[in-house]
């Protein structure tokens, strides 16, 4: 997981370099450019193995980094998010390293967004049922949104919910990796999340 977090930050510091170098300062507008670094509180609805009697939600952490405006309100926008608990006698040790888009629109004070996003979630071998070795990486997609509430000219208060899709699948063994799915296990999910985002 720290090597997946350090890369996910090295990414983000070359981009940024990478788009303050090719990107005017300012918009044709005038005004400054937006970047937004977002950190708060995740909650999943439910675990990678949790079939029905055995469900329970995961808490967690999320960061996220939106870069200036592409289009109106249209930015690129890089996530993640990592879970750590036990069910059903099994770590869930999970994370997500997403990319995709967040359009944005001011009411009054309170700016709305939408997301969509994809990428790859990763999780140790040994998260099925009773320690059951399954797949290590899917691919995932995220859709959703939130509120972002104004407490200074720079930092907002942010609350957002998501619909998570993934396809993890238990394999026979670490020597026959052949995946296959039991009844019940779970790929879709509900994900909401609350924290400060700071838009500099």
């Amino acid at each position: 997981m720290r090597r997946c977090f350090s890369a996910f930050l090295t990414l983000l510091c070359f981009s940024v370099l990478a788009h303050a170098q090719a990107a005017p300062a300012v918009h044709e507008s005038g005004g400054p450019e937006h970047y937004q670094l977002y950190g708060g509180y995740s909650y999943q609805s439910n675990t990678f193995n949790g079939v029905p009697g055995h469900q329970q939600s995961l808490n967690g952490w999320e960061l996220s980094f939106a870069f200036p405006q592409m289009w109106h309100e249209l930015r690129f926008k890089m996530d993640t998010t990592q879970y750590r608990a036990n069910n059903y006698g099994a770590p869930q040790n999970a994370y997500y390293i997403l990319g995709g888009f967040q359009y944005s629109h001011k009411f009054g004070h309170e700016t709305l967004y939408g997301e969509v996003m994809g990428g790859d979630m990763g999780i140790n071998q040994n998260w099925g049922p009773n320690a059951h070795v399954g797949m290590t990486a899917s691919f995932a997609t995220v859709m959703g949104g939130g509120v972002d509430t104004p407490i200074s000219r720079r930092f907002a208060v942010r609350a957002g919910g998501d619909f998570v899709y993934e396809n993890l699948a238990l394999i026979q063994s670490l020597k026959v990796a052949v995946p296959y799915r039991v009844p019940g296990l779970p790929n879709f999910f509900g994900k909401v999340n609350a924290g400060v985002v700071w838009k500099f």
